[in-house]
């Protein structure tokens, strides 16, 4: 099996459908707010200061990464498009930032703690195992492959 058709390979199940739209949808929201300042967040420039504080520099760099990383992250996941590769890139993102921004907090939310990272990470890496499953531009491309 070439390369392209490992990557792509959607699968047949229904479950990852469920799991790709909420979590494209947070991913979308979440980079929005680092790169537009959509749903009340900082944008560019204030989640680059925030990077600088605590030391992901340069800051604006790291915070149009991350902000990218999200936004079109999350855009793929809904689509069902290269889900693998983007669910990498995602659980690469949120390692990040629980041991930059949420470790020291504990778990839980409340005290801004790594719990929701946590399920984002998981989320992303079951994606990534499970590839897009059905109703994805995957499963549509992997047809036409092997057609």
């Amino acid at each position: 099996m070439s390369t392209i058709k490992r990557v792509i390979e959607a699968g047949n199940d229904w479950s990852p459908l469920a799991l790709r739209l909420p979590l494209g949808a947070i991913f979308v929201a979440h980079g929005a707010q680092k790169l537009f300042g959509s749903f009340g967040g900082y944008g560019l420039e204030g989640t680059g200061q925030f990077m600088e504080s605590i030391g992901l520099t340069p800051g604006i760099l790291m915070a149009a990464a991350a902000g990218s990383a999200e936004f079109f992250g999350g855009l793929l996941l809904i689509a069902g498009l290269l889900v693998r590769p983007s669910a990498l890139v995602l659980a690469i993102t949120m390692i990040v930032a629980i041991l930059t921004v949420h470790i020291g907090n504990g778990l839980f939310m409340a005290n801004n703690g790594y719990e929701f990272g946590l399920v984002l990470l998981a989320g992303s890496i079951a994606l990534m195992v499970s590839g897009a499953g059905r109703l994805s531009v995957d499963e549509v491309l992997g047809r036409r492959l092997n057609a």
